[in-house]
């Protein structure tokens, strides 16, 4: 069985973000690999550990997936901060004898770092075409732990267990390794806390992460981070702001356009500029042709969080216009071939320093440490979608004694998806509905 083959059998998707199947980017062919390990987001703290502690395993990872594509160069994006991993990765690259296709790229600690197409225009110098992706300048972006469970795949070990930080308002920050499909109270339950009734969580990091709406889900391959703040923190509170009551905030917008010059992707050459999508909302104005730039958002939040100067909500603007322009099958097509970064770009990068700071949690930055605790949940509930495309189709029925790393879950025929299999060994308790439930033996 070749590689690509092997990560495909073992389910591996993106271990961030929109948990793309790995398989299918690997079937690309580019001039550069990029491995994403800047995690820029505010107190998230897994991929900085990662490459310390298994430095050997994703590299080799890392350097097989270069093969598979054909790049010609191998690029490791970290935060030069990081000093102590980035010697460790530079000494392991030598002893494993990869230096000339492997090599260590240092980013400054800015947000968004971790953006795909940052990281791209960061690393290479290419700036990724509107509404594109990494493949169209000859990149292919992993991560850190995706290059983990690719050295895992060839070794013929499935994806069953995720790496999360557990931080925030809490008495224990700590990253932990558990089964895929844990329930999530299990998990924040190791912050220390057993209440949450004052608490709010969220999935993910937290400019990007949603609040979660309740406590009652379940791991997935694209867990990362679990943030714990009381429900009275300002970043609660912005991020339970309503569309609705967004709007009616949005009408004091006196276009001083600090949110398209800070926007990312503005200063990447793109032509999202959220000031005139804010024009466009609050004076009804009919022009279709610039309102399609606000599919080139990425969400990274930065105007709301940090850049307004009267919080104001310009994202929650863009995905209001978007979602009026895809219900009316509106989509944006760039004409531009070619773009340049803008040429003050390097002078309004936001210190991720700075905007800890801003968004209240200067206190919570703290050590999140890897941390050993073996969690045994009673039940497992594995999502059959938890990547992008079709959700995976189970091989399994209610009854049947299934073993940890057994494939339960397919890839539908000629679809787009990843496998899914048993993170503890169990009984089957559950197929029909949206996950494949297993009692622990």
């Amino acid at each position: 069985m070749s590689l690509l083959e092997m990560v495909k059998e073992a389910g591996i998707v993106g271990a961030g973000g929109a948990g793309f199947p790995t398989h299918v980017k690997l079937e690309a062919k580019a001039e550069y690999i990029l491995l994403n390990g800047a995690e820029c987001e505010p107190l998230l703290r897994v991929d900085q550990q990662l490459m310390e502690l298994f430095p050997d395993e994703i590299i080799k990872g890392f350097e097989a997936a270069r093969k598979l594509v054909g790049a010609n160069k191998a690029l490791i994006g970290i935060k030069g901060k990081h000093k102590k991993v980035v010697s460790i990765l530079k000494e392991r690259i030598e002893a494993l004898q990869v230096g000339g296709f492997v090599e260590v790229k240092e980013l400054e600690d800015a947000y968004p770092a971790g953006d795909e197409q940052i990281l791209v225009y960061e690393l290479t110098g290419r700036v990724v075409p509107e509404a594109g992706i990494p493949i169209q300048v000859g990149c292919v972006v992993i991560n850190s732990e995706t290059a983990l469970n690719i050295y895992q795949a060839s070794m013929n070990v499935p994806v069953t267990e995720k790496f999360i930080t557990v931080a925030g308002d809490i008495p224990n920050r700590l990253t932990v390794k558990v089964p895929v499909g844990t329930p999530i109270i299990d998990v924040l339950k190791l912050s220390g806390l057993q209440s949450f009734d004052d608490y709010a969580v969220i999935d993910g990091g937290p400019m990007m992460g949603p609040i979660m709406s309740n406590l009652n889900g379940f791991v997935t391959k694209k867990t990362k981070g679990l943030i714990i703040l009381k429900k009275q923190h300002y970043l609660i509170r912005r991020k339970t702001t309503s569309m609705e009551q967004a709007r009616r905030v949005n009408k004091a917008c006196e276009q001083c356009r600090m949110c398209t010059d800070m926007c990312p992707r503005y200063l990447l050459g793109h032509n999202l500029q959220p000031h005139k999508m804010m024009r466009v909302t609050n004076y009804a104005l009919d022009a279709v042709e610039e309102q399609k730039s606000a599919y080139l958002c990425s969400q990274c939040n930065l105007c709301e969080l940090f850049s307004c100067p009267i919080g104001l909500y310009p994202k929650s603007n863009n995905l209001y216009i978007k979602q009026k322009l895809m219900d009316k099958n509106i989509r944006f097509q760039s004409a531009q071939p070619a773009f340049n970064a803008r040429k003050n770009r390097e002078y309004r990068l936001v210190p991720s320093k700075r905007l800890i700071a801003k968004l209240g949690l200067y206190h919570f930055d703290q050590p999140a440490p890897m941390t050993e605790i073996t969690l045994n949940p009673e039940i497992v509930y594995v999502k059959k979608s938890q990547h992008v495309g079709a959700p995976a189709i189970p091989v399994v029925s209610v009854g049947d004694h299934v073993s940890a790393g057994q494939l339960i879950g397919k890839i539908p025929e000629n679809s787009l998806g990843a496998a899914i299999h048993a993170s503890i060994s169990g009984t089957v308790v559950e197929t029909e509905n949206d996950f494949i439930a297993i009692r622990r033996d």
